[in-house]
């Protein structure tokens, strides 16, 4: 039987705590360490059986782990993704990669120089809903993708912001912080994001950052998005009320966030319900669709990105999500904020 990769999270905080519960019941990976410097992660370590370092320094002074979650505030992420580069051991990034787009390129180009293996944290790649689609894509079922609508409304508590003020200023807004996962999923949908337009709203909370914002996307294969984005909507229709993918969540299964639209079909997500004309040569809104509801096996996407994480440092698999992936959503990101602040629309260089 394989030995067990030892992980290391550094973050004792939300995301944190949700990566140490699936180390700990993961068939591959086994929780080696906390690393957080806040008084509250001693009690997290101690309950989950590991010692607690106040650095990534002082863990690699003490112990060398297989592996490492960074789960930190997202101005850390860049310099502590290079120290354990340094280090030469493997990273887990959470989203985003980098909370700047040039801090995001710093280290791609430091990692592109390395083979130590990174991987970063857009867990839905790793959700079955997800690999169901993109095969419905890839098979042809909608024929050429013309056109894509989709949705993450739903309502932040009062509460999140008063425990975390920075969210409530520049780079914490639900464009850097939820709709960039948004944006990974269209990609591995549509394709490449080549331009945007935005306007964005603080209206509703008047904090300095977005909290509503409307956009529309232009794809590198010629087809066109929208989408709506807002965390102070009382609404169900996101990714987290829509797929049953975290229990933390209420869920609505009637409805969906996203509709993508082919020349011969289109496919609701997550209900995953499909419709497409019987006959591609006799396509008229006036002919009947066949409608078809996909199987669906669901599982929990945090708890598959552990095995695979593993996977990558054993050297099995490239990364689902690289680096590289990492860096083109954070373009997406800087263009949706330069097109809401210009009111024009923007252009995205294509990943080299």
């Amino acid at each position: 039987m394989t030995q067990k990769l030892k992980i290391a999270v550094l973050g004792a905080g939300l995301i944190g705590r949700q990566h140490i519960r699936r180390l700990q019941s993961s068939a591959s990976c086994a929780l080696s360490a906390v690393v957080d410097p806040a008084p509250a992660a001693q009690a997290v370590a101690a309950d989950a059986g590991v010692p607690c370092f106040k650095s990534l320094t002082q863990l690699f002074e003490t112990a060398r782990p297989d592996g490492v979650i960074i789960g930190t505030p997202n101005a850390m992420h860049v310099d502590q993704a290079l120290e354990c580069l340094a280090a030469g051991i493997p990273a887990l990034i959470e989203k985003p990669v980098a909370h700047i787009l040039e801090d995001g390129e710093r280290l791609l180009h430091a990692v592109e120089r390395s083979a130590v293996p990174f991987l970063v944290g857009h867990h839905r790649a790793h959700s079955p809903i997800m690999a169901l689609a993109r095969g419905v894509v890839r098979e042809g079922r909608l024929g050429k993708v013309v056109a894509v609508m989709g949705s993450a409304m739903f309502c932040k508590p009062d509460k999140y912001f008063t425990e975390a003020p920075w969210r409530t200023q520049p780079g914490g807004g639900p464009v850097l912080l939820n709709m960039i996962h948004e944006i990974d999923n269209l990609r591995a949908l549509c394709g490449e994001i080549v331009e945007v337009q935005a306007i964005a709203s603080n209206a509703a909370r008047g904090f300095p950052v977005e909290d509503t914002v409307a956009l529309g996307l232009r794809f590198q294969g010629g087809a066109l998005g929208t989408f709506l984005l807002s965390d102070t909507a009382a609404s169900p229709r996101s990714w987290e009320q829509t797929s049953q993918e975290n229990e933390a969540y209420s869920t609505y299964p009637d409805e969906d966030c996203y509709v993508l639209a082919g020349t011969v079909g289109s496919l609701s997500i997550p209900t995953m319900r499909l419709r497409f004309y019987e006959n591609d040569a006799d396509r008229s809104w006036w002919k009947p669709f066949r409608t078809q509801v996909l199987e669906l096996r669901r599982a929990d996407p945090l708890a598959r990105q552990i095995e695979h994480f593993a996977a990558v440092i054993r050297g099995r698999v490239r990364p689902l999500v690289g680096v590289r992936d990492g860096v083109q959503n954070l373009r997406v990101v800087e263009a949706i904020r330069q097109a809401s602040a210009s009111g024009r629309s923007v252009s995205i260089p294509l990943p080299v």
